[in-house]
């Protein structure tokens, strides 16, 4: 059934320039070969990749030590936030929930 659909695809397809190289079958006896990229690193130290993604050894500042002041707004914001709502009843609103 596959030789069908080969000549089929051989008849539909454009011919080919004679010119173009075929690409050469393998024997089914012979078994792939693989190769590995080179490693990036020229020495076995893995300072020497110079990753800076962070980490204890970066040379980036933490973050958290060098934040800036809280974010306070503006009064406009303050006097339009809602009042907190009484311990008593959020007490009874958590009872309520949690049956």
């Amino acid at each position: 059934m596959s030789h069908m659909f080969q000549n089929l695809k051989r008849k539909l397809s454009p011919k080919r320039h004679s010119k173009e190289v075929q690409p050469q079958a393998q024997p089914k006896d012979s078994e792939q070969q693989f190769s590995i990229q080179p490693h990036p690193a020229k020495t076995n130290d893995p300072a020497d990749l110079n990753r800076d993604t962070g980490g204890l050894q970066s040379q980036q500042p933490a973050g958290a030590l060098h934040a800036r002041d809280p974010h306070v707004p503006s009064p406009q914001i303050v006097n339009s936030l809602e009042a907190p709502a009484p311990r008593d009843e959020l007490r009874a609103r958590a009872a309520e929930l949690n049956k």
